[in-house]
This record gives structure tokens, sequence and C-alpha cells, in this order.
């Protein structure tokens, strides 16, 4: 009888072994249910970078009237960052479904919101206008999906983390870096 199982176990776990090693080598397609938001979200091709002979003079500036001395701190760049918004799936909680926007700009998450989550009665709307902002918040700070649940807002605090995660992958096939 312990031969069998074992034997039987065996053969199991060979077969979700083989599975998830031929899964991992198929190319991963968008999240279920997530959508690039911006038309720029798309990846292109760069042309190739053509060489300089000498660097272009510095153009002469004109003196403003403004009494305050002006500081850049950041040096200027020829192109600015591109910007890639896109929403995740909508996760469907006990109390309504979540469903997150993120901007990615320059690698990071520029701004994270809500799009939708639970409402209804008074109490949800109450903790949920306290929970979602703060997950935007933390959203921003932790730059990844791995953010505190929100005391009060267990659903939608997993939810939002649901939603995030999948618009964070849509965000990295659409080749935000």
């Amino acid at each position: 009888m312990r031969r069998g199982i074992r034997l039987l176990m065996t053969i199991a776990t060979t077969a979700v072994v083989a599975v998830a090693f031929r899964a991992s080598l198929q190319p991963q397609a968008t999240a279920p249910g997530a959508a690039i938001v911006s038309p720029e979200a798309a990846p292109r091709t760069r042309p190739a970078a053509t060489p300089r002979s000498a660097p272009r003079p510095a153009r002469p500036t004109r003196p403003t009237q403004s009494t305050k001395p002006t500081r850049s701190t950041r040096p200027s760049t020829s192109a600015p960052a591109k910007s890639v918004v896109v929403a995740g799936g909508v996760a469907d909680t006990q109390y309504g479904p979540v469903q997150v926007q993120i901007t990615v700009r320059g690698g990071r998450i520029a701004e994270a919101r809500a799009l939708q989550h639970p409402s209804g009665d008074g109490q949800t709307d109450q903790i949920n206008a306290y929970a979602v902002p703060r997950l935007d918040q933390e959203t921003t700070a932790a730059q990844s999906a791995h953010i505190d649940t929100v005391s009060g807002a267990t659903f939608t605090s997993d939810g939002y983390r649901r939603s995030l995660q999948s618009a964070l992958d849509a965000a990295h096939q659409a080749g935000a870096r």
C-alpha cells in the first residue's frame, strides 16, 4: 500500500514539475484583464544613433527680469522620459470590484490610482475614502505590489494588490523599464 501511494505521489510530482517547466519556457502574455491605456505605451524601436563630430556651442541666453535666481537641479535631456499608463485587471472582492491604473515614467511608478473600488453603503464608502488614497501613496512609495494592508480594508487592499500586480505585468510587457 505504501509503495503504491509513494509511486502515485512521485508520478504526480513529476507531472507538475514538467508542466511548470513547459509553462516557463513559453512567452508570457499580458496579464488577463490588463489593458494598455496610453497610445504611446506600445514598445518602439529606436533609430541607430549617429556619431557627432563636435559638440554644439551653447546658445546665448537673454537676461530675464525675474528677481529670483533660478537653478536647475537636473540636467536637461533631449527627449522626455517615456510614460506608460496601464490599467490592471478588475479584481473582484467580497464587497465589490477593484481596478488600479498606474503611470510608469523612467522605470518608476509615477502615479497609482484606483479606477474602481467597492462602494454602496455608508460604511464601505467611509472605509474606502480612507483606504484607497493610502494604497495609492503606498504604491508609489514601495514601487511594487508589495504594499501593506490597510487596517479595516482587508478585502479592498487584497483586490488592490492583485489589480496592481496585473498592471505592473502589463506595463512590463508594454516595455516600461
